[in-house]
């Protein structure tokens, strides 16, 4: 029987399962292709369940490398949330230490452990960023920008009220966005230092319950539009509360770190039942 253990954590109820596989233990364990293994890994009820999952690997110049992969085994350039989870990940395991250095597809990831189980993480450089745009059967203007993952974001009166399934879905797969298509948040301004947000994630096609890069985009759009101030602290679905610092100049956003919690629920080994069904 084939064993690959694991950790199970969560940012903000972003759920990821976590595998140290600098020892190409995947590879080793895994007969069906990395996206299918993923695709049916992070399948609730039938096995582990998640949202994504992060493989920790070995780098030559950085603490460590990751892939990062969506619920539908799709690989993304850049998780806000799980970068987190990965960079305390890495310190229990004694692969980092406390400041660390990885490398993503988005570029290199500065990470901070800053509590117990808090970590503030400085993302890559934000780009992109475009306003008022329109789409085709939508009755609002959307802005966009970049924070490592493509992002759109609504401004809305209240996101209680937000059919967030239906317009995340339409703008998501809408053809402005080809081929990659984009993540959808709908965000509503509390004062200026509070934003609440809700998100439709590309690559887990529903809403989930926080987005670490969705955050940071929103806040990111509403210091450029006026709306909010530095820090922000963004009110995520789960209630949980992410704080983005923004170091802007003429209009440019120079530096911007997120910072959360990155919560370990349980540590485990998965059959090779949990895949291979």
């Amino acid at each position: 029987m084939k064993k690959i253990p694991f950790f199970k954590m969560n940012g903000s109820g972003n759920d990821f399962i976590i595998i140290n596989n600098r020892r190409n233990i995947v590879e080793e364990m895994v007969d069906i292709p990395i996206h299918e293994f993923v695709r049916r890994v992070c399948e609730r009820k039938l096995s582990v369940g998640a949202d994504g999952l992060i493989l920790i690997e070995k780098d030559n110049e950085y603490d460590f490398r990751w892939r990062f992969f969506n619920s539908d085994g799709s690989e993304a350039e850049m998780c806000g949330n799980g970068s987190r989870c990965a960079a305390r990940f890495a310190y229990l395991n004694n692969i980092a230490p406390l400041s660390m250095k990885f490398l993503t597809l988005a570029g290199v990831i500065e990470a901070q452990i800053t509590g117990l189980n808090t970590v503030r993480v400085q993302l890559t450089q934000p780009k992109d960023y475009k306003e008022n745009i329109e789409l085709d059967g939508v009755d609002m203007p959307l802005s966009f920008i970049n924070t490592g993952v493509p992002h759109a974001v609504y401004f809305v009166s209240s996101v209680d009220v937000v059919d967030v399934k239906t317009i995340g879905e339409k703008t998501r797969y809408h053809e402005y966005f080809a081929p990659e298509g984009t993540n959808v948040n709908f965000v509503e301004v509390v004062n200026s230092h509070t934003l609440r947000i809700r998100t439709y994630e590309r690559g887990v096609e529903d809403e989930t319950l926080a987005c670490g890069t969705g955050a940071t985009a929103s806040a990111l759009i509403a210091i450029l539009k006026g709306k909010c101030e530095t820090p922000v602290e963004v009110i995520t679905k789960s209630g949980n509360r992410l704080k983005i610092y923004a170091y802007i100049e003429n209009s440019e956003v120079k530096r911007v770190y997120l910072e959360g919690d990155a919560l370990l629920t349980y540590i485990g080994t998965m059959l090779d039942e949990a895949w291979n069904y």
